[in-house]
């Protein structure tokens, strides 16, 4: 990846990318053969670009895309359950202007937050090898480097958390000792002007089995926004 000056010119290289080619494959396979409640629909069928507020203050990353929810609608966290859960607790506390996110088209915006992932390509069975790790890197530690005014990041799970610290360094940053671990609602000081928050992810996996209820992930969203107002309390 050449030198990018801002995200627009870096989401068009992510969205023209094909370094991995199990991913390659894969996102295409998916969109040739949808499920019935899918069929007809075009599927985006590439890597996912961040999706937000360049000015963002809050950071949130991911995992990767959802073989029917990112790879089919184009757009990170959209068209799938965990979407619903993450962009209605953005709405709820003032991040969104709606609380849902079905399609590229519907209107949502968000208000200094934005959204991204370890890696940009739905993966078989929701794991990414160590490689497609390594070769999607580049791309988030660019965004650090362009999102210039963040000044909180939620890590959605444990993979997100580490890949997210690997990314840190990458750009730069100090990770304090001992290194942070993923552990839900813990808060991380990485700088002074630098927090970062874990969460558990909000899959079916965990929402279904109460692993993760709402009051939990909107406690997350409650302590990045106390931050965001000065909350210095909250270390």
């Amino acid at each position: 990846m050449g030198r990018v000056r801002s995200l627009g010119e870096l989401n068009k290289a992510i969205v023209g990318c094909a370094r991995c080619p199990r991913l390659v494959r894969w996102r295409g396979a998916v969109a040739r053969k949808p499920p019935r409640r899918y069929q007809g629909e075009t599927y985006w069928s590439k890597p996912l670009p961040g999706f937000g507020d360049p000015d963002a203050r809050l950071l949130i990353v991911g995992l990767a895309p959802a073989a029917h929810g990112g790879n089919r609608t184009g757009r990170i966290f959209t068209g799938d359950r965990s979407g619903d859960w993450l962009y209605g607790t953005l709405h709820a506390f003032g991040f969104s202007n709606h609380a849902t996110s079905v399609r590229r088209d519907d209107g949502l915006r968000l208000r200094s937050c934005y959204v991204t992932a370890a890696v940009r390509c739905a993966p078989p069975a929701n794991k990414p090898a160590k490689r497609e790790f390594d070769n999607c890197r580049p791309y988030l530690v660019r965004e650090l480097g362009l999102l210039g005014n963040l000044r909180v990041v939620v890590a959605l799970g444990k993979i997100a958390f580490d890949s997210f610290l690997k990314a840190y360094e990458e750009s730069g940053g100090v990770v304090p000792k001992p290194r942070p671990k993923f552990r839900h609602g813990a808060l991380y000081r990485l700088s002074d002007a630098l927090s970062l928050l874990a969460s558990y992810h909000p899959s079916q996996q965990n929402t279904f089995t109460g692993k993760l209820t709402r009051p939990m992930f909107q406690a997350v969203f409650e302590k990045a926004r106390a931050i965001l107002e000065g909350g210095a309390s909250q270390f």
